[in-house]
C-alpha cells in the first residue's frame, strides 16, 4: 500500500496572515474541502517564506524590501495540518536575525516539526532531515540559492547556501548519497527568481545535476507560479498560503497541492490537487479556477515533453513518463 506525501511550496503566515491570527488565534488557514485533503495525505511537507518569533532586528541588507515574521502559535497549525517537516533554506528564514531564527527551530521542534536547510551552524544547516510518511522513510536535504548573506557559517547561524549559477556544489551531492543510504531522500531547492513561467537555465542545469546524484524526487519553489515535471523534478510547487499580490497574468493566487505516490522506496507517480489562495486562507480551487491551473500545469509540462492525465478534476503525472 502506498503512502502519500503532501508537498506544499512557498507559505508565509506573516505580515496580512499573522494579523488575522491576531484578530482571531483560530483562524482557519485552509478551507474544509483543502483540509480533508491534507487529511488524507500521512504527511506534509513545505517551504515556511517567514521566521516564527516574536523578537528579533530586520536583516539589515540594503535593498531588502520584504520582512516576514510570523506569531509562535503559527506551528501548532501547521502541526494541526499534517505538517510533519518544513524546509527553512530560502530568503526569508533570516528576516529578523539570528534571533528570529533561533526561534523559529525552538517553536516548530516544540510543535514536534522537523526543520531542515537552515540551523545554528553551517553543520546543522546542512545535515538533512529524516521523517516517516507512513511506514516508509524519508530524508530531506535542502537547499537556497539565494540571497548569500544568509549562508550559516562554521560557528554562526543561516541557511544553507549554494550558488547555483556555478553548478551543484559538492556538498550536496555527498549529503544526498550519505542520506540514500538511510533512505530515500527528497532535494527541496529553493531555486531560481520570483515570478517566472518556466525554470531558468541555471535551474535547469542543477536540476540535472541533482538528478545524477540520485534522490527519489526533487521538489523545488521560489517562482510563486506552478511550473513543470521533468524527469523526478517538480520544478515549482508555486504557493500555498500568503498574503501575496496577484499577478494578472502568471495568477500567483492559484497553486497546487502535489501529492507524491511512495511505495517501496519510490515515488510513482504524482497526483496535483488545484488551489484557490485568498487573503490568508487557501481552498481546493473549483470551476474556471481549476481548469486554469490544469491548463498552465498540462502546457508547462508538454513543454518539458511530459503527458498528463486529468482524474476527477485533480492531474495525475506518472514519475516513469516524465520528460
Amino acid at each position: 500500500m502506498c503512502a502519500v506525501l503532501a508537498l506544499a511550496g512557498d507559505t508565509m503566515l506573516g505580515r496580512g496572515v499573522a494579523e488575522c491570527l491576531a484578530e482571531d488565534p483560530a483562524a482557519p488557514l485552509v478551507g474544509p474541502r483543502l483540509r480533508e485533503v491534507l487529511a488524507g495525505a500521512d504527511a506534509v511537507v513545505l517551504n515556511l517564506e517567514c521566521c516564527v518569533s516574536d523578537r528579533g532586528e530586520r536583516w539589515p541588507a540594503p535593498g531588502k524590501a520584504f520582512f516576514f515574521r510570523a506569531p509562535p502559535l503559527v506551528a501548532q497549525r501547521l502541526a494541526e495540518l499534517g505538517v510533519r517537516a518544513v524546509t527553512l533554506a530560502n530568503n526569508h528564514a533570516l528576516d529578523y536575525g539570528y534571533e528570529g531564527l533561533t526561534d523559529t527551530l525552538d517553536h516548530l521542534t516544540g510543535a514536534g516539526i522537523v526543520t531542515v536547510g537552515a540551523g545554528h551552524d553551517l553543520r546543522e544547516a546542512r545535515r538533512p532531515a529524516s521523517f516517516r510518511v507512513a511506514a516508509e522513510p524519508l530524508m530531506l536535504v535542502a537547499l537556497t540559492d539565494h540571497p548569500p548573506d544568509f549562508a550559516a557559517g562554521p560557528r554562526t547561524p543561516g541557511v544553507a547556501f549554494a550558488d547555483l549559477r556555478r553548478g551543484v556544489p559538492a556538498w550536496v551531492g555527498a549529503a544526498v548519497r550519505e542520506a540514500a543510504l538511510a533512505a530515500p531522500v527528497v532535494v527541496t531547492p529553493h531555486w531560481g527568481p520570483n515570478m517566472v513561467p518556466e525554470p531558468v537555465g541555471h535551474v535547469r542545469r542543477a536540476a540535472d545535476e541533482l538528478g545524477a546524484v540520485g534522490p527519489a524526487l526533487v521538489a523545488g519553489h521560489s517562482a510563486h507560479v506552478v511550473q513543470g515535471v521533468a524527469g523526478r523534478v517538480l520544478f515549482d510547487l508555486g504557493d500555498f498560503i500568503d498574503d501575496y499580490a496577484t499577478h494578472p497574468l502568471l495568477r500567483n493566487d492559484l497553486g497546487a497541492l502535489w501529492l507524491a505516490h511512495l511505495e517501496a522506496g519510490v515515488f510513482d507517480s504524482v497526483e496535483v490537487v488545484p488551489l484557490r489562495l485568498y487573503r490568508a486562507v487557501t481552498e481546493v480551487a473549483t470551476g474556471p479556477d481549476a481548469a486554469w491551473v490544469r491548463r498552465r500545469l498540462m502546457a508547462a509540462c508538454a513543454r518539458l515533453g511530459t503527458p498528463v492525465r486529468g482524474v476527477d478534476g485533480h492531474l495525475l503525472i506518472s514519475l516513469d513518463d516524465a520528460g
